[in-house]
Parts: C-alpha cells; sequence; structure tokens
C-alpha cells in the first residue's frame, strides 16, 4: 500500500483535501460563520478544487484497482473519507 500511495493520483486528492480543510479554517478564523453576499476566493476554490479531486479519483480507482485491488481500495477508502468528512464538514456548518 505505501509503494502505491507514493504515485500522485493516490496522495494528490489526500493533499486537496487538506488545502480544503485549511482553506475552511482560515474563512473561518477571519469571517466566522457569517453569510456574505458574494461567496468570495475561498468558495470558488473550494468549486474548482473539489470536482478535480473528484477526477483524480476515479482516474486513480480506473487505473489502479485491476493492477493492485487491495491496496487500491484501503487507499481508495482513504481518498474517499477525506472527502466525505470535508463535505460533512461544509454541510454541518452549512457554508
Amino acid at each position: 500500500m505505501w509503494s502505491l500511495l507514493k504515485r500522485t493520483s493516490a496522495f494528490l486528492p489526500l493533499v486537496i483535501s487538506a488545502l480544503l480543510l485549511a482553506l475552511i479554517l482560515v474563512y473561518l478564523a477571519r469571517m466566522g460563520n457569517q453569510r456574505l453576499p458574494d461567496e468570495g476566493a475561498e468558495a470558488h476554490l473550494f468549486q474548482l478544487l473539489l470536482p478535480l479531486q473528484i477526477l483524480i479519483i476515479a482516474f486513480f480507482a480506473i487505473k489502479w484497482l485491476p493492477r493492485q485491488p487491495k491496496a487500491a481500495r484501503a487507499i481508495l477508502a482513504l481518498q474517499a473519507g477525506a472527502t466525505i468528512s470535508l463535505l460533512a464538514l461544509v454541510h454541518a456548518l452549512k457554508l
């Protein structure tokens, strides 16, 4: 699993999730949980990076599930968990 995790398509979705989490935390520290008339740069970055993350996860699944199914499933679980927890945070905070 660790050798497969070194692949760009394996670790990049995890990096994107961490980046988006940091983006949310910085936004909350600066603005609080208030509604703004314009979404702002943070929301636009989120809206651009999340679909990109999902495409990278799909590419990883298509490429590595047939080759190394056990390791690929474990990494896909990490990627899906990071993505779902990020979406749950956004939903819980009503951002």
